[in-house]
C-alpha cells in the first residue's frame, strides 16, 4: 500500500498539470510571430518624418507672456532652411486641462533630422536664452516622438478661424495592430468635411499612445459631423471593435495662436 502512493502522486501532479494547461488554453490568447516592427507596418514609407508633441503647462498668470514670446522665437526655427524641421502647429488648449500650450513639430529626415536640430539649437544663443526665459514660466513640460500612421492625411497648412480637437487614446499593450486595421478603415467615414488633420502614434515617451487631430469651424459644427458619422454604415461596428483596444482616453478642444501654420 506505501509503495502506491508515490505513484499516486505522481498521476496526481500529472493531472494538474494537464488541468493548467487547458485552463491556460482558455485565458491565453495565441499571437501570431510577426517578422518587423509596429511602426514598420504602420508608419508611412514614402517619407521618413519624425514628429514631435509637446505639453507645456503654464503658470496661469503667465500665459500670455509665454504666448507673446513663443509667438517671437518659434517663427525663426520654422523659417531657418538650416534647420530640417517645421512647426506643424501650435496651440493653448480652450477645454481639457488649462493653461496648457501644445505643440506640434515635423522633422523631415527622421531622428538624424531630429539629432540635427537640437544640436544647431544648443548653439543657437537666442535659444538658450528662450529656453531659460520659458522654464520660468513652466509648471511642467512632457513630450512624445510620434510617427503618422500611413493610411492617414498628412497635416498640411489650412486657413482658419478653425478650433481643434486633439483626442489621444491610451491602448492596451500589444493593441496597435488591431487599432491600425480598424482604423484604416474608419478614417474613410471622416473624410467628408475635411475635418481629419493627422493621426500619430507614440516611438518615445508614453507607449501605446494614439492621437488623432481634427479640425471644425465650432463645437456645433463638431458636434454635427459627429453625429452624422453614426448614420453611415459601418461607422457603429467599428466603434465597437475599436472601444475595447482602449485604457484611457482624452479630448482636448484647442485654439491655434496666430503663428500657427494650422488655423
Amino acid at each position: 500500500l506505501m509503495a502506491a502512493f508515490p505513484a499516486w502522486g505522481l498521476g496526481s501532479s500529472a493531472h494538474r498539470a494537464r488541468e493548467e494547461s487547458w485552463l491556460k488554453s482558455l485565458f491565453v490568447r495565441k499571437v501570431d510571430p510577426r517578422k518587423d516592427a509596429h511602426s514598420n507596418l504602420l508608419a508611412k514609407r514614402e517619407t521618413s518624418s519624425l514628429y514631435k508633441l509637446q505639453f507645456h503647462n503654464v503658470k496661469p498668470e503667465c500665459l500670455e507672456a509665454y504666448n507673446k514670446l513663443c509667438q517671437e522665437v518659434l517663427p525663426k526655427i520654422h523659417e531657418e532652411k538650416h534647420y530640417p524641421c517645421a512647426l506643424v502647429g501650435t496651440w493653448n488648449t480652450w477645454y481639457g486641462e488649462q493653461d496648457q500650450a501644445v505643440h506640434l513639430w515635423r522633422y523631415e529626415g527622421g531622428y538624424p533630422a531630429l539629432n540635427e536640430v537640437m544640436s544647431k539649437l544648443r548653439q543657437n544663443k537666442e535659444f538658450i536664452e528662450f529656453r531659460k526665459e520659458r522654464g520660468n514660466m513652466l509648471l511642467s513640460r512632457k513630450n512624445q516622438l510620434l510617427l503618422e500612421f500611413s493610411f492617414w492625411n498628412e497635416p498640411v497648412p489650412r486657413d482658419g478661424p478653425n478650433i481643434y480637437e486633439l483626442r489621444s487614446y491610451q491602448l492596451r499593450p500589444g493593441t496597435m495592430i488591431e487599432w491600425g486595421n480598424y482604423w484604416a478603415r474608419a478614417i474613410r467615414f471622416r473624410q467628408d468635411s475635411n475635418e481629419a488633420v493627422g493621426g500619430f502614434f507614440s516611438q518615445i515617451g508614453q507607449l501605446y499612445m494614439v492621437h488623432h487631430l481634427w479640425a471644425y469651424k465650432d463645437l456645433q459644427t463638431r458636434e454635427d459631423i459627429r453625429n452624422a458619422a453614426w448614420h453611415k454604415p459601418g461607422w457603429d461596428e467599428l466603434v465597437y471593435y475599436t472601444v475595447p483596444l482602449i485604457q484611457e482616453m482624452e479630448s482636448r478642444i484647442m485654439i491655434p495662436l496666430k503663428i500657427s501654420p494650422l488655423q
